[in-house]
């Protein structure tokens, strides 16, 4: 079962920081339906637009005990957005207003603001590991190739909401002019032990992975519902490193049906390791992205902040899970 810890009484104060870009037409109707449950329950929530001015207020009141949550309404790159400019120890919580949800689906949340201001009331919290990527957080994976340079396209051309018909014209662009460069993987063997140096820590990257498709993994969920290390886990201080080896459409299309399968373990083209640090490198100009959005170009330097993020919780998703 996952360890859970419950916020101290007090902190009346629920922050929402809203995306006005993610989601459905009726977000705003949601993200106005949570406020008022907040407020039936005793809380005072406000709603913020600005990442600056949200994450000023959340290390205000964290540090003055008056905080109880801060809500990302939006979806994964909200979240991952959010915790990334929150300090560590602040109570998160998702209002999924996003096309994928990624991080909702796996922690079992909904959008019924009854229900969420319940799990705000209960005050249940977990520890969840989050990735680094220089000084940029990521809660489920970092992909490097060709699903970054679909994420490039998708995001240089947004001009609203994102639908998952948004991403038919980036794919077929990437189809047709991704030319699959070589990807260098350097990474320290995972030696077992929870006291190893994390992120930014003085590890050596001993080993070496060369492939042309490169994912990293903390969290077992990606878009579509694939799973690339279906066994990774976000409590145990590390990263699960999963790459293929060869670059074309047609291999593309191979190992997308053995992930589809659950067969891509048993691939030859297949690698699968743990590590808390590696840096992913090639010749060429080369995106990764993060949660979804754009992260920048390799090289990049990856490491994982166990129990980065405290996230609230109903306490039955803890039910059977060995998370810790």
């Amino acid at each position: 079962m996952v360890n859970l810890e419950r916020l101290p009484e007090g902190g009346r104060r629920v922050l929402i920081g809203a995306n006005p870009r993610a989601g459905a037409q009726n977000r705003q109707a949601l993200v106005e339906a949570l406020s008022s449950e907040l407020a039936r329950s005793g809380f005072e929530p406000t709603v913020h637009g600005d990442i600056d001015v949200l994450a000023a207020e959340a290390e205000r009141l964290l540090a003055s005990g008056e905080l109880r949550a801060v809500v990302a309404a939006g979806g994964d790159g909200t979240f991952r957005l959010i915790a990334e400019r929150t300090p560590p120890g602040t109570p998160l919580l998702v209002l999924p207003l996003g096309t994928e949800n990624l991080l909702a689906r796996y922690m079992g949340f909904t959008t019924d603001p009854a229900v969420l201001a319940k799990i705000v009331v209960d005050g249940y919290t977990m520890r969840l590991d989050a990735g680094m990527a220089g000084t940029r957080l990521f809660t489920m994976m970092a992909g490097c190739g060709f699903d970054a340079e679909v994420v490039r396209r998708l995001h240089s051309e947004r001009k609203g909401n994102i639908h998952h018909l948004s991403y038919a014209k980036p794919i077929l662009e990437a189809i047709s002019k991704y030319d699959y460069p070589e990807l260098r993987v350097y990474y320290s063997p995972a030696d077992g032990s929870k006291n190893a140096p994390e992120y930014g820590g003085d590890t050596e990257l001993t080993a070496e992975i060369t492939a042309r498709w490169v994912f990293v993994v903390n969290l077992p969920r990606y878009a579509g519902g694939l799973s690339f290390a279906p066994q990774a886990s976000g409590s145990d201080g590390l990263l699960d490193v999963c790459t293929f080896k060869e670059g074309s459409l047609l291999y593309g299309l191979m190992y997308l049906g053995g992930v589809i399968l659950g067969q891509h373990e048993g691939m030859q083209d297949f690698t699968h390791v743990q590590t808390r640090r590696l840096r992913v490198e090639a010749a060429e100009n080369v995106p990764f992205q993060l949660d979804g959005d754009p992260g920048g170009e390799l090289p990049v330097e990856i490491g994982i902040a166990a129990g980065r993020i405290r996230l609230l919780v109903d306490p039955s998703w803890s039910e059977g899970r060995s998370e810790s």
